[in-house]
């Protein structure tokens, strides 16, 4: 890129941010494969689909996990595509919740933004003590008299990963785009080497058994395998989300309008095509059903120790533990630059501590906040069975609800919609309505119970395996709802200017490059 091709476009994307209102308080510094290379890394195939392989594996089998994944891969592209049509229209750090405040109102602003961000911080949290169980059993495998596979351990290596993640954000933007780019790349070869591995070492399972042998360990009677699979899916649903990342990091990329939205589509496409490989792989080398039953959270390690011996476990472990921390690292990259910008527009209580930069321009209480927010939600995982497929759940429901919300109100605009340099065309009109209904099927997947002892009213009945998330999500309608009703519908405009005009725009910025 010229030099004065590179001033035109960072000259462009200024004056587009202008537009939307804000000054160019962050760095501009990620080119468009660094913001594919933040979703990819957020979606992480060798965290997402490792740490919960038994989830899968519990709810459906070999055919849950095969056929379960592209089905939601497929579906997760047409979400992502109507995205980012709308990420290209408007590239900002807020993305939904600004999307919809400009699409619909600021009501459907705030609950898009508080959705977003409990999602996000649910993610980062799952995320995290996902890498923490792999860490652990990595350890294990290494210094076994000293380090143990027991819950308290585990709460210990997630805390201090968690530190790790905050520790880095704080650090300048370019490196951190330095270290997604890296990730994107270890994700990639990483996924070729532990499918090369498998598919040499071990003995396999017959083609029949990865494609069509049917598992159920949940314990329901009577309630159909149908019921058991897409308990199943919330592997990849689970997997395969947070790749609003691209979005919410467009302030900082180059040619955003474009790059956002390829990124984010491109990060679905790139994940679903190599996730499929990585499970298949997997799935061929399950030495045992009951085996990889029993080691519940441990299976892909069970599989591994198993099928390869302890040296290539090792191996491959150290592979995917080092992306798991990759991908800790961007959820809190990401969700950070979302509670940055809803501070900005004064949502989040506590505004003016979350919304202050640094002179590195980096967020740093909201990285700070973030940390913190994400290691309380695992707290309850010292005495709760379920609490990561709890915190899976939220997850998924909470950054569902707030994909949908802004792509329903793109529907609604229809012709009205003003198209940034990606659109999908007329496209949307199937797109966006597939899109919209997918979620909705999967955020009431997130809801069910998954054990018999879970259901209120059982005579087995057991708090320690009850599916939280359904108890989260009316909690959260009622909080967000009843504190928008109260108060916030009074003084929450939605997105604000932060100057009248572009000249006070650029004052901002001056100041931030002063010594």
């Amino acid at each position: 890129m010229s030099a004065s091709h590179s001033r035109s476009s960072e000259h462009s994307d200024e004056a587009l941010l202008h537009r939307l209102g804000y000054a160019q308080v962050l760095y501009r510094e990620m080119g468009g494969f660094s913001n594919f290379a933040i979703s990819f890394t957020i979606i992480s195939i060798l965290a997402g689909c490792l740490t919960s392989y038994f989830v899968g594996f519990n709810y459906g089998g070999p055919v849950a996990i095969t056929w379960g994944w592209l089905i939601v891969g497929g579906f997760s592209i047409l979400v992502a595509m109507a995205m980012g049509e709308i990420a290209s229209a408007m590239p900002t750090a807020g993305a939904l919740y600004f999307w919809a405040s400009k699409l619909g109102s600021p009501a459907w602003g705030w609950f898009t933004g508080w959705f977003n961000l409990v999602g996000q911080i649910s993610v980062t949290a799952a995320i995290d003590y996902g890498a923490a169980t792999f860490t652990t059993a990595l350890l294990n495998l290494w210094f076994p008299d000293v380090v143990g596979t027991d819950t308290p351990t585990i709460f210990v290596v997630f805390t201090v990963i968690i530190a790790l993640h905050i520790g880095l954000n704080l650090l300048n933007i370019n490196l951190l785009a330095q270290l997604n780019t890296i990730s994107a790349w270890w994700h990639m070869a990483g996924v070729a080497v532990i499918v090369v591995v498998l598919a040499v070492v071990p003995q396999h399972q017959s083609v029949a058994f990865v494609f069509t042998e049917t598992v159920d360990n949940s314990g329901f009677t009577g309630v159909g395998f149908g019921y058991v699979f897409v308990l199943g899916l919330i592997l990849s649903a689970y997997t395969i989300t947070g790749y609003d990342a691209s979005a919410h990091m467009s302030e900082e990329t180059r040619q955003a309008s474009r790059s956002a939205a390829i990124g984010m589509v491109m990060a679905v496409v790139a994940s679903v095509f190599f996730g499929w490989i990585l499970l298949l792989a997997i799935t061929f080398a399950v030495p045992d059903v009951q085996g990889t039953l029993d080691a519940a959270a441990n299976a892909v390690v069970y599989i591994w120790t198993t099928s390869l011996g302890n040296a290539w476990a090792e191996f491959l472990l150290f592979i995917a533990v080092v992306a798991q921390f990759f991908c800790g690292t961007a959820s809190v990259t990401s969700a950070s630059r979302m509670m940055f910008a809803f501070s900005r527009d004064r949502a989040v209580p506590g505004s003016r501590l979350w919304r202050k930069v640094a002179r590195n321009r980096v967020p740093v209480n909201a990285v700070l906040a973030i940390g913190i927010l994400a290691w309380l939600i695992m707290v309850p995982s010292l005495f709760s069975l379920v609490a990561y497929l709890v915190a899976t759940s939220i997850a998924v429901i909470g950054l569902n609800i707030a994909f949908v919300l802004p792509i329903i109100l793109r529907i609604r605009a229809g012709s009205r919609f003003e198209s940034g340099a990606w659109s999908l065309g007329k496209h949307y009109k199937w797109i966006s309505p597939l899109a919209v209904a997918w979620i909705a099927f999967i955020c009431v997947v997130g809801i069910l119970p998954v054990s018999p002892n879970g259901v209120p009213g059982a005579a087995e009945f057991d708090w320690e395996v009850v599916n939280f998330a359904p108890i989260t999500v009316v909690a959260a309608l009622i909080l967000f709802g009843g504190w928008y009703l109260l108060s916030a519908r009074k003084w929450f405009t939605g997105p604000i200017r932060e100057s009248g005009d572009d000249a006070g725009l650029a004052d901002i910025e001056r100041e931030l490059r002063a010594p």
